[in-house]
């Protein structure tokens, strides 16, 4: 026999149609089914060709595309039935294409038969598989890579040597069969394992974008993302998105797809799995996991064998390193567990390798802030259901401005665990890693500039002048230091009245115009909302904070000596003031479970980056206390450390005064917590909490992290833990002493009539009649 044409057909009509197309591509070649050949009967020279027949949508729009309405009548354009095929062949014969896939011989397949298959799998099922999958690379040249999507993946995996011995060495720790634990393993990843549709794919993207177009309009990084389209060519892609939103998801996928990516197998939480978003979700890419399954060795076997096939067949992934959404704003603690798995197969598989790609998702306004600020404030989240979905849906008719997506520096992540050196530890270099490239492209909003100027060191209103000259150093700085800023326009004039006017209506702010000048607040009970909003831009003031905490206590010969820091000893070689520097080091010890900080040496250069700005002759003139003191005042207009920190630091104080309180007695963590979030809202009634948005189970959770790493939760002597609580608490009371001195600083300057009322009203007027560059040109132009 010579060469074998394989036909993948369904219908008489396909293998009709594949037979006319052999006829003409291959005269002489024989035409039938796997089932029609004797694979194993077959001379070693004959060569194999499969091909099969290729449906496509009606042009609607322009594009080739499902539309929802096929969906509801139970029609599949993709795969029409075989009484539809003939009129669609006669009507619309460029609906319908034959495509080849890569041709081998049986010698060849043989050959691969014997590496890759384990025993007991016949090898006219292993060809029946590669012609199959071959047939399915053409047909993805054909429509496109957005609709690449993987097939026979469970087939795949459970009959691949590599599982099987995995298998069998699980096996013999848990004292089982190894066919046993194989068949567990291959039952459990049956659910999860994401069954793609191109139908369903199709309309999933079309039906539930609606949950977010009404809402959001969509910019995106345009420069990086062709970048990455180049590099989704060589390899695989693994985007990790913060997550803030249930639509991100949905927003990175359309944005993608618009572009031509393949679509990412996105992983996420079961408890979204609910009828009908979890079947329907599944068939379009998502791979519902379980939450926590540590204690479950055959599913950690079944997940990490599928991991390990993504990252070795080059799909492309996604998930949410922080396990969940942000209840505060800012970045949660990553999760490391996927990351671990996914790391196992690129260094098990020789070659493997795939590119991280840091991703931010921010928006302009998000209703979903209001229920998670509850939650942080220890309220119960509501259930994921379809009562639950279609309320969600209902609330996205309101448009709420920008849903904007941006990517930090992609990088390999065989070569970052090549530099994170050995152990576990370099899984949380990695990870903190992807953390500083998602906050360094997180754009920063007009929204998160009001709330910055809002929550205030003083609880109190404010005028849009007002609030005009709180800004506009904030984004002299941000152009200063080239950061992805808003707009200036709409921190300024009309442009800030519309930003305040969006927030009022989204119930954040409340105004009252019954006097001469019209103000705002933030509305009662909504700080934790107000500072939502802050906290997703505040990551890139931190550096600058801890500079102007580290002056001071130079300036005030308050640098304190000793202390947990494990780092904390100054470094000349680095260029900061000795003790500026190991106060520096030591605040970054007191804030690590808040914020991401880069390796001490980047951090320090860093700092040395921010002192040019406050200070730009500090590396040239001899420091001394009046020096740094003379610096912070010539710049008190510009000081951010009260607005940046003072919340961090009053969660921190009521930890500690709890801890220290307690005394010998023991409580669990839970109970802790809980029980910080009534003496947090006491400290705040009475005044000595100055920031009411700190009262906050996720900051007191990671207070109380803070508290366990420093030896103040439990240990081994009852005095060592009261003496590292009394330590803390001392040092937070030096950092917020500090908060109040700067705001001393502040008024010393305006006393002295550096800034007095009709200069802030002037420069309010100058921001409001052009823009912030050109005032800072003026300004430069006057001092000299």
């Amino acid at each position: 026999m010579g060469d074998i044409v394989l036909a993948d057909v369904r219908t008489d009509i396909e293998h009709e149609m594949v037979s006319e197309w052999a006829a003409r591509q291959y005269p002489g070649a024989w035409v039938g089914t796997l089932d029609e050949v004797d694979i194993a009967g077959l001379d070693p020279e004959t060569v194999l060709i499969p091909a099969r027949v290729v449906w496509l949508p009606p042009v609607r729009r322009g594009e080739r595309r499902v539309a929802l309405a096929d969906a509801i009548v139970l029609s599949n354009p993709r795969k029409p039935p075989a009484f539809r095929q003939q009129a669609i062949r006669r009507q619309s014969p460029a609906r319908v294409r034959v495509v080849q896939g890569a041709a081998a011989s049986v010698a060849e397949l043989g050959a691969r038969y014997g590496e890759q298959q384990a025993e007991g799998e016949s090898f006219a099922a292993f060809v029946g598989m590669r012609a199959a999958l071959s047939a399915e690379r053409a047909e993805l040249e054909l429509i496109g890579t957005r609709y690449k999507v993987p097939r026979l993946v469970a087939e795949q995996i459970s009959s691949s040597a590599r599982f099987q011995a995995a298998a069998a060495e699980l096996a013999v720790d848990l004292g089982r069969t190894a066919a046993s634990v194989a068949q567990e393993a291959t039952d459990k990843m049956g659910t999860f394992v994401a069954t793609q549709s191109r139908l369903v794919q199709d309309v999933f993207t079309t039906t539930f974008r609606g949950l977010y177009e009404r809402a959001w309009s969509v910019s995106v990084d345009l420069d990086t993302l062709s970048r990455l389209r180049e590099l989704n060519k060589s390899s695989s892609l693994v985007f990790l998105p913060s997550h803030r939103s249930y639509v991100d998801s949905l927003i990175l996928a359309s944005v993608l797809e618009q572009h031509d990516f393949p679509p990412n197998l996105v992983l996420g939480g079961e408890n979204l799995a609910f009828w009908p978003m979890g079947p329907i979700a599944r068939r379009a890419g998502t791979i519902f996991i379980r939450r926590k399954f540590g204690s479950d060795p055959v599913y950690k076997l079944a997940m990490r064998s599928y991991l390990s096939f993504i990252v070795e067949k080059r799909f492309n992934l996604e998930w949410y390193i922080e396990g969940g959404r942000s209840r505060t704003g800012k970045l949660r603690p990553p999760m490391l567990g996927l990351l671990a798995y996914v790391a196992d197969a690129v260094e098990a598989l020789d070659d493997a390798d795939v590119m991280v790609v840091p991703t931010s998702i921010v928006y302009d306004q998000l209703p979903e802030i209001a229920a998670m600020a509850k939650e942080s404030a220890g309220g119960t989240k509501t259930p994921e259901d379809l009562k639950w979905l279609l309320k969600y849906a209902r609330g996205q008719r309101t448009y709420r401005g920008e849903a904007r997506v941006r990517f930090g520096e992609p990088f390999s992540l065989r070569t970052a665990l090549n530099d994170a050196g050995s152990g576990r530890v370099r899984l949380e270099k990695v990870a903190f890693k992807v953390m500083d490239e998602i906050n360094a492209a997180t754009p920063i909003s007009a929204t998160s500039l009001a709330g910055f100027a809002l929550l205030g060191a003083e609880d109190r209103a404010y005028t849009a002048r007002e609030i005009e000259v709180i800004l506009a150093p904030l984004l002299d700085y941000i152009d200063a230091r080239s950061l992805p800023g808003p707009d200036p326009a709409l921190c300024r004039g009309l442009g800030l009245l519309d930003t305040l006017s969006e927030l009022t209506d989204a119930g954040v702010l409340e105004t009252f115009d019954g006097g001469p000048e019209q103000i705002w607040s933030i509305a009662p009970d909504n700080h934790a909302v107000a500072a939502y909003y802050r906290n997703g831009a505040l990551h890139h003031f931190v550096d600058r904070a801890i500079v102007e905490l580290g002056m001071l206590a130079v300036s005030d010969g308050d640098v304190v000596e000793g202390g947990p820091a494990p780092d904390a000893q100054a470094d000349p070689s680095e260029g900061l003031l000795g003790p500026a520097q190991q106060e520096a080091l030591r605040i970054r010890d007191l804030l690590k479970f808040e914020f991401f900080f880069p390796a001490k040496k980047e951090f320090l250069h860093r700092l040395g980056a921010e002192t040019d700005l406050i200070a730009p002759g500090w590396r040239v003139s001899p420091p001394s206390k009046e020096w740094v003191h003379t610096a912070l005042l010539a710049g008190a207009g510009q000081l951010f450390a009260r607005r940046t920190l003072q919340t961090f630091f009053d969660s921190q104080l009521v930890v500690a005064r709890y801890l220290v309180a307690l005394g010998a007695q023991e409580r669990d963590k839970e109970a802790v917590l809980a029980d910080c979030l009534g003496l947090g809202r006491q400290l705040s009634m009475q005044g000595v909490v100055h920031s009411k948005d700190s009262v906050s189970r996720e900051q007191y959770d990671a207070a109380y992290r803070l508290a366990d790493n420093r030896g103040a939760v439990g240990g081994s002597s009852f005095d060592d833990v009261a003496q590292a609580r009394d330590a803390w608490l001392a040092e937070v009371e030096t950092m917020r002493a500090r908060l109040v001195r700067l705001a001393a600083i502040e008024a010393e300057q305006a006393a002295a009539g550096c800034v007095d009322d009709r200069e802030a009203e002037d420069r309010a007027a100058d921001i409001e009649s052009s823009d912030v560059r050109a005032v800072a040109d003026r300004q430069k132009e006057s001092d000299q």
